[in-house]
């Protein structure tokens, strides 16, 4: 048995930049177990199984090196940025074309946009945004990341940390300035514990600065020390921005990746209602191989 994978960048489109994803566009035959030994022999924050129902409908499944996922934004920037541009799927020359990824978070839509036959960008449906209520003791989060809990807001405002989901739980922290956020140091082993206890995926600790947007995101208890780029992750950060009136736009860029080398660009937006959240971005395939599983 062989299979097709390959290594892409999501967010960027410079290669060695953004956030690395696995994408193997034929899963069918594929068991959970082999799944998961593929993505912790890739070693990739997520890597993305794809199973075909018809054209337009498309089974994903997201693994990181230690446990399936129900939803990942990187990679599935990376799935669909590869079907097309690998000629797994048919886009249009022009426009927008919509498709469907069935995951574990549900059946969301998947626009791609083309200009002159190249794609300009992908973009992907979030689940309905929560705000989950959980006691968040800021003693305990400030230890867990290295800073005093009087860091945490915008600026000179107190702001809280939230629990949001998009698709996945993770406690959107913000911290008063970039150098706070640049800085970052965190236990890995006490954001484990947090984690569990608040049955979260991590923190996404955020900024603003000079109106742009920075965000870190640490997901240790996944096997995800720290991530370049997080669409769901983002997407929970724009529906805080504007819950707590940061921002009134219906797009914004975030920026992601720079402590890592890897900067990355995300996409957040407004669909089609104040409920339904958008992210996306463009993607860059480095590596194409053979597994042998």
């Amino acid at each position: 048995m062989e299979l097709i994978m390959y290594l892409v960048d999501a967010f960027s489109d410079k290669k060695f930049s953004g956030n690395p994803a696995g994408v193997i566009p034929d899963g069918k035959e594929l068991s959970d177990e082999k799944m998961q030994k593929i993505a912790r022999e890739l070693n990739l924050s997520e890597t993305a199984f794809i199973q075909k129902i018809d054209e337009e409908n498309y089974k994903v499944r997201f693994f990181t090196p230690l446990q399936e996922v129900d939803l990942c934004g990187h990679a599935t920037i990376a799935t669909f940025y590869t079907l097309i541009e690998k000629g797994y799927i048919n886009a249009l020359d022009n426009g927008k074309r919509r498709y469907y990824q069935h995951t574990r978070a549900g059946k969301l839509y998947i626009d791609v946009y083309c200009k002159d036959g190249k794609i300009d960008k992908v973009i992907m449906e979030q689940k309905k945004p929560e705000i989950l209520e959980k006691n968040i003791d800021k003693d305990e989060l400030s230890s867990a990341m290295n800073i005093n809990k009087f860091d945490i807001g915008i600026g000179s405002k107190k702001y809280d940390p939230k629990v949001i989901s998009t698709g996945l739980p993770d406690i959107i922290v913000p911290v008063k300035t970039k150098k706070i956020l640049d800085n970052l140091n965190i236990d890995k082993e006490k954001v484990k514990l947090l984690s569990e206890k608040l049955n979260v995926t991590g923190i996404h600790a955020f900024t603003i600065e000079n109106n742009d947007i920075y965000s870190r995101n640490f997901a240790p208890l996944v096997g995800i020390d720290e991530e370049a780029a997080t669409g769901t992750a983002n997407g929970a950060l724009f529906y805080y921005l504007r819950k707590n009136k940061l921002t009134d736009k219906t797009e914004i860029i975030v920026n992601q990746g720079e402590s890592l080398n890897r900067p990355s660009k995300i996409i957040c937006k407004l669909g089609n209602s104040i409920d339904v959240i958008e992210v996306g971005g463009v993607a860059s395939i480095v590596l194409e191989g053979i597994i042998h599983p």
